[in-house]
């Protein structure tokens, strides 16, 4: 206990041992569901999932415990959901990108600049530039989207023909169970019992867990589960009798030993360092991959992208999480600068490299902090699993489903979109409306970085317009004009 609380600071921090490893097993449980999420994006351009799952693994461990022994703040990091989806599906093979490795380079490249940038004071200047009133309505922004996360992968909320989205079916084990497990969330958050209101996310997802793996077995036994074969994305196939919903996905959780996964880190060799270890990518190759890509002109506006989403996103994420770790003060300054970016600057500069995408600050850090979590020992027992989970998968597969998550996604989403609203100025008549317009674009865009872009333009057009324009400070006119040159620059990219 001496030897930790000389690294961490327990005492200064008045931090209870047990609510630090608790906060770290709970967010990280929360979080599982990015390694094989992750791995099934970037396979999609060719990358093998295994190594994926496990390189993604490593480097979550890796950066997580940066930021919990050098920073000394209870977030933790993994790799990030925007900036993937930018990487596989953007920059598409008509735009003159013809393999994984060639990327993987410009993700290398992108990292070493956002590295760079994050070393200079640059990136807390805007970060303390914002106001708080704008800081808050981020926090919004990431709660509802971590809610709607929640709400999406487990089958609650699903896609629709004619309404964009609607309800699920509540046919869809998977989704009722989920259900339940929200609602059992919520009414123990509010019991009397101090105790018992603490652990409402814990006891939420073990119910799930447990009603999941119950409901899979029996329905694999009577043969109502027709495909387990994809373990590692959360999403099986089964069919009910029931002629309206005779094909349905669900996210039920398959017990590891009826599924028979893989074990082991299997697949590091065909990721990291673009290939080159297992024989199919040469050195050569890397010289002669990087001179063409220097030719292409839709390079340079790739590059430009990707490090506007990393810093949108990163630096949105920092602030929000930042509110609740003690990363941030009360005034707005950036506690331990330097210590803090290093970890999501180091992520970046040596995903590329390794094999996954880029790393960042996740919003379900603010779980752990809900259950009490003060200093980096929680972060350090998330990396902790991190590690495990790259060699022993089988035993944390039961917590990556949706129906397992949802309930810790959507109480804490809805505890910190709340808390959030409850701290804006709403006798400022234009705060509450920039908060609106930033919810609804963040969840519906699916974009934490399109809903504070738009909301930031709102916001100063809407001061401007009102005479007010002498109370926003120079680095927001500047984030704005930047946020203009980002959504240029995306459509921009989709026409080359």
């Amino acid at each position: 206990m001496n030897f930790l609380n000389k690294i961490f600071h327990l005492n200064d921090k008045q931090a209870s041992l047990k609510n630090e490893i608790i906060g770290g097993i709970i967010t990280f449980i929360a979080m599982i569901y990015i390694l094989p999420v992750n791995a099934a994006i970037m396979s999609d351009m060719g990358m093998n999932s295994q190594g994926v799952f496990a390189i993604t693994a490593i480097v979550s461990c890796l950066v997580t415990l940066i930021m919990g022994i050098v920073a000394n703040f209870p977030v933790v990091l993994s790799a990030g959901m925007g900036l993937n989806a930018f990487l596989v599906y953007t920059l598409s093979e008509s735009m003159g990108f013809q393999s994984w490795q060639q990327k993987m380079i410009l993700l290398t490249i992108s990292g070493i600049i956002f590295f760079v940038f994050s070393l200079t004071p640059l990136r807390k200047i805007i970060i303390e530039a914002i106001p708080k009133d704008i800081r808050y309505i981020i926090s919004a922004c990431l709660g509802a989207f971590i809610a709607f996360v929640g709400l999406k992968g487990s089958g609650i909320i699903v896609s629709s023909g004619s309404t964009l989205v609607t309800m699920g079916n509540f046919a869809n084990p998977g989704m009722l169970i989920a259900f339940i497990a929200i609602i059992l969330c919520f009414g123990l958050m509010f019991v009397k019992n101090q105790i018992v209101s603490s652990l409402a996310i814990p006891i939420a997802i073990l119910f799930a867990a447990i009603a999941g793996v119950i409901t899979s077995s029996v329905m694999i036994a009577n043969g109502q589960i027709g495909d387990i074969s994809d373990i590692g994305s959360g999403v099986y196939v089964y069919t009910t009798g029931i002629d309206a919903i005779d094909s349905c996905s669900m996210t039920l959780p398959i017990a590891p030993w009826i599924s028979h996964p893989t074990w082991g880190a299997s697949g590091l060799e065909d990721v990291v360092f673009f290939g080159s270890l297992s024989g199919q990518y040469s050195g050569q190759q890397f010289v002669s991959d990087l001179g063409y890509i220097f030719t292409l002109p839709a390079t340079y506006v790739a590059i430009f992208s990707l490090l506007f989403v990393s810093l949108f996103d990163k630096t949105a994420t920092l602030i929000a999480v930042g509110e609740k770790t003690g990363m941030i003060d009360e005034n707005g300054k950036m506690q331990n600068y330097r210590k803090a970016v290093i970890a999501d600057a180091t992520g970046g500069l040596i995903c590329g490299p390794l094999g996954t995408s880029a790393v960042t600050p996740f919003a379900e850090s603010n779980i752990g902090v809900s259950l009490g979590a003060k200093t980096g020992f929680s972060a350090c027992i998330a990396a902790v699993l991190f590690l495990l989970s790259a060699f022993i998968y089988p035993v944390f597969s039961i917590f990556t489903a949706g129906s397992v998550t949802a309930a810790a996604l959507m109480c804490v989403g809805a505890l910190i979109l709340v808390s959030s609203i409850k701290g804006l100025d709403l006798k400022d008549p234009i705060v509450p409306f920039v908060a609106v317009v930033g919810i609804l674009f963040s969840v519906l865009s699916y974009s934490i970085a399109n809903g504070i872009g738009v909301a930031l333009l709102v916001y100063v057009v809407a001061m401007l317009i009102a005479g007010r324009g002498k109370e926003i400070k120079l680095p927001i006119y500047i984030i704005a004009a930047l946020f203009v040159v980002s959504f240029a620059l995306n459509a921009v990219i989709t026409l080359i």
